[in-house]
């Protein structure tokens, strides 16, 4: 790529580039000396499971990846102990050394499904804070001021509702900062939420004697699966990147028209110009974009599957929706030969909550015996011996019942 693609490339889905004069500077210079940009992003090991809200930022990382630069995925063990305050409104419970490790652990396995294993740098911020002396914390305090660091919204707002802000929260974005030091960064990737804590380590950086400090990026927050609030395991609106192909193939398919354009920018490595085609080729009907939905799909379980699954998963998806068949991989159980009335059995094998409540999916047509649709709720099934039945309800359960 020329330096402009390369710009264009890497600022596709950002929301900051500060100062973005410097991108094009440290881009050429790279260029002309042969020597990579060191790239950080830190992560405090703070949960064990990563969704693709979070590879917004790793797949960031892998442009600069891609583009010959050296990556460095910075683990907080040190400052994961005191918790990353941006966005909260209290203080956060601290972890165990024991939490933070085995999250950590996790962490490593996870991202090298994005990220290139042997071109990346796996740092742990304890190598330098585990060796700072009192000296060293008091010179690393007097980089920044109270008042800078009250400018923060989440402690000003804190402060103004006197809600308790512990000394030590006080000093993560100074410690955040100081990696950006002891790693030579020349570039910081981080979300939204993450924007003071990247500009206070500029000026760390300055306050240690760097000529040139960082040039900060910023990803946004990706929507989940509703279009409308962040993804989030605690609002269930989330894919993670360790569930089944089917699964996170089914889910992206969930996704609405408008999202799925969101989607393509910030979870596949197309540049901004193909996924501006495909946008003009529906708008004109020239493309379905159920069709281009599904290229999508099986883009991102491609990323943390392989391409044979991500086909598979479309393949079925077909199957189920399209063709309107049933999925290859259904549950079996066995029950005792007996004629049993249909709403008893849906509740009784967990298709439905209750008897009431499988009549009524009964009554709205929502259930199939064998492929045919019965509206019955007083339907018996004769169950002898040696019969088996394919339960059906809604879309997306089916079981298959054997009478011995």
């Amino acid at each position: 790529m020329t330096i402009e693609e390369q710009i264009a490339y890497l600022k596709k889905g950002a929301v900051d580039c500060i100062p973005e004069q410097e991108l094009r500077k440290k881009l050429q210079r790279s260029a002309a000396t042969g020597k990579p940009l060191r790239v950080k992003a830190g992560f405090d090991p703070t949960a064990p499971d990563i969704h693709l809200g979070h590879t917004v930022l790793i797949r960031k990382m892998r442009h600069f990846q891609q583009l010959g630069h050296t990556v460095i995925f910075l683990i907080g063990d040190f400052t994961g102990m005191i918790g990353d305050p941006s966005g909260r409104s209290a203080t956060r419970p601290p972890l165990t050394r024991e939490q933070i490790m085995e999250n950590a652990e996790t962490y490593k396995q996870q991202i090298f499904k994005l990220l290139d294993a042997e071109k990346t740098e796996i740092r742990f911020n304890r190598e330098w804070f585990g060796q700072f002396t009192s000296d060293d914390f008091i010179k690393l305090a007097a980089k920044a001021t109270v008042a800078q660091l009250l400018e923060r919204e989440d402690f000003r707002k804190r402060f103004q509702e006197q809600t308790p802000i512990s000394l030590h929260e006080l000093m993560y974005a100074l410690a955040q900062g100081y990696d950006s030091v002891a790693l030579e960064a020349d570039v910081e990737l981080g979300g939204t939420d993450q924007k003071f804590n990247l500009l206070m380590a500029r000026q760390i950086q300055v306050g240690y004697g760097v000529r040139e400090p960082q040039l900060i990026m910023t990803t946004p927050l990706l929507e989940g699966l509703d279009g409308v609030q962040k993804m989030s395991k605690s609002l269930g609106n989330y894919i993670g990147i360790t569930e089944s192909a089917d699964d996170m193939f089914g889910k992206v398919m969930s996704v609405s028209d408008t999202l799925m354009w969101r989607y393509y920018e910030l979870l596949t490595d197309l540049a901004p110009a193909e996924i501006e085609a495909m946008k003009t080729a529906c708008e004109r009907g020239e493309r379905n974009p159920r069709d281009v939905k599904a290229e999508l799909g099986r883009r991102i379980v491609a990323d943390f599957h392989s391409e044979s699954e991500a086909q598979a998963a479309s393949d079925e998806f077909d199957r189920r929706f399209r063709e309107h068949k049933a999925p290859t991989d259904i549950a079996v159980v066995e029950r005792q030969a007996e004629t049993i009335r249909l709403p008893k059995l849906l509740a009784a094998e967990g298709l439905a909550p209750s008897v009431t409540e499988a009549q009524r999916l009964i009554s709205q047509g929502s259930v199939r015996v064998n492929g045919e649709k019965v509206s019955d709720v007083k339907h018996d099934i004769a169950g002898e011996p040696g019969t088996e039945i394919l339960l059906q309800v809604g879309k997306l359960k089916f079981l298959r019942v054997v009478f011995k």
